[in-house]
């Protein structure tokens, strides 16, 4: 669409507007009250502009569904999980601007760091738009909060050094979008595209263990780009991903997957709530609304709603009990074996388009019958390797190596074998994206 472009930059430019004055405005207030009630403004502003544009299609469904049902509560309950929009209303939807939840909680992280006075007010329009429209991490993140990178505005360098480390980490980050991500997602999109009911056991199985490296490589490379580019143009990003798939218990995945948007929860949701002050109950009551709001923010479905909670219900149940358990369990195997099933599970609701799709792959997958396809038949030598190296590269092999390499990685040899094997993923990746179809990243639908 040719006005597409100009539509997501005139929400952008909106926000960057709203935020930048109402910065300004609560910098300038000395009431306590009026500090609150201008804050109070800028983030309804925020979250109002997320329910417009990110789950205003969602709403239209619910109601049309409700029109049409009646009184009948079985069927306005299938049609509402269905997500079965009947077009009743006639109101067309809404494109759903790339990168909005990205730029709107990076500009709302600024807003809350003014109001609680942990940073200062950018006064300079330029430098603010630059921070929320930074184009490396701009659409898929990692979310970068204004007080990382505030002086980098102004004092960064750029060097030699940090332009290798940038180019090194920008060629690993498009191989393992383009050359292992992008092939998981053939084997997973086509298990997927099946009939839930006639998959079986095994290719059930061999869906989500794609699905689960392809979320991982696609999404971690994406903020190795990212991080790559911007070290490139002399900005230091945080890290996003630390090998989440090595996780012993579900508490430490979260530690290490999505770093930021977990960071942001914890520092501007979960903790203004009194965090574990407060007793047990409160702190469990705290991680769930947290989880159910991280499954909101990631999009308007009943999937992720439901993938939200399954976590919120997971960390609680750590918490109480099960963490202690854990800690003490002598067998760290049995531990990661456990993690591991759950995150699978989870993802189940993640991919699935609604929670009748995600009830049935979770039946075929725990059910143990067979179906009507064979896992062989999605298998090729490409795919075979791609899911050795992907095993082997989500952290095993890193956090095993890790200390030897960083001894060795100065050293001659090794510096020559690390740019040949920059040059090759770079120049595999462009043949392959050359000669194959357009494969988004994930998390542009976020």
């Amino acid at each position: 669409m040719p006005g597409e472009g100009g539509y997501c930059l005139f929400i952008m430019l909106s926000s960057i507007l709203v935020n930048y004055f109402g910065d300004l405005a609560i910098g300038r207030e000395e009431r306590s009250r009026n500090r609150k009630i201008k804050l109070t403004a800028v983030i309804a502003i925020n979250l109002g502009i997320l329910v417009v544009f990110k789950y205003f299609n969602m709403i239209v469904t619910v109601v049309e569904a409700i029109m049409d049902t009646g009184e009948d509560a079985v069927s306005l309950l299938h049609h509402v999980l269905s997500m079965e929009g009947t077009g009743r209303l006639g109101i067309p939807q809404i494109v759903l601007p790339i990168g909005i939840s990205f730029f709107t909680f990076q500009a709302m992280s600024y807003v809350i760091d003014v109001y609680m006075k942990k940073t200062a007010v950018q006064k300079n329009l330029y430098d603010f738009a630059l921070y929320v429209s930074f184009f490396p991490q701009l659409v898929a993140g990692p979310i970068v909060k204004y007080s990382d990178i505030d002086r980098q505005l102004q004092e960064r360098k750029e060097t030699v050094s940090l332009f290798v480390s940038g180019q090194k980490r920008f060629c690993y980050g498009l191989g393992k979008k383009v050359l292992l991500a992008n092939t998981f997602a053939e084997t997973a999109d086509s298990i997927w595209a099946l009939n839930v009911s006639g998959i079986g056991c095994g290719v059930a199985w061999l869906g989500i263990a794609a699905y689960t490296l392809q979320i991982y490589f696609d999404f971690s490379g994406y903020s190795d780009m990212a991080i790559g580019i911007g070290r490139m143009l002399g900005f230091r990003f945080r890290e996003n991903f630390n090998y989440p798939y090595t996780s012993l218990s579900v508490q430490e995945f979260w530690r290490r997957w999505h770093i930021s948007l977990s960071g942001w929860f914890k520092e501007y949701v979960y903790i203004p709530l009194g965090g574990s002050r407060g007793g047990s109950g409160k702190t469990c009551r705290n991680l769930f609304l947290v989880f159910l709001l991280t499954g909101i923010w990631h999009g308007a479905n009943f999937t992720f709603l439901l993938w939200g909670l399954f976590y919120g219900v997971l960390l609680i149940t750590e918490r109480v009990f099960l963490g202690k358990i854990l800690e003490k369990n002598p067998v760290k195997i049995i531990n990661w074996v456990y993690c591991t099933l759950c995150v699978m599970t989870g993802w189940v609701f993640f991919r699935s388009d609604t929670v009748y799709q995600a009830a049935g792959y979770l039946g075929q997958m725990f059910g143990g019958k067979a179906g009507n396809y064979t896992v062989v038949s999605f298998l090729s030598m490409k795919v075979v390797l791609a899911l050795v190296a992907g095993i082997l590269c989500a952290g095993f092999v890193q956090r095993l190596a890790g200390g030897i390499y960083e001894k060795i990685r100065m050293q001659l040899p090794v510096m020559a074998c690390d740019l040949c094997i920059q040059v090759a993923a770079l120049v595999l990746s462009i043949l392959m994206m050359v000669s194959g179809t357009y494969n988004p990243f994930i998390y542009f639908q976020f």
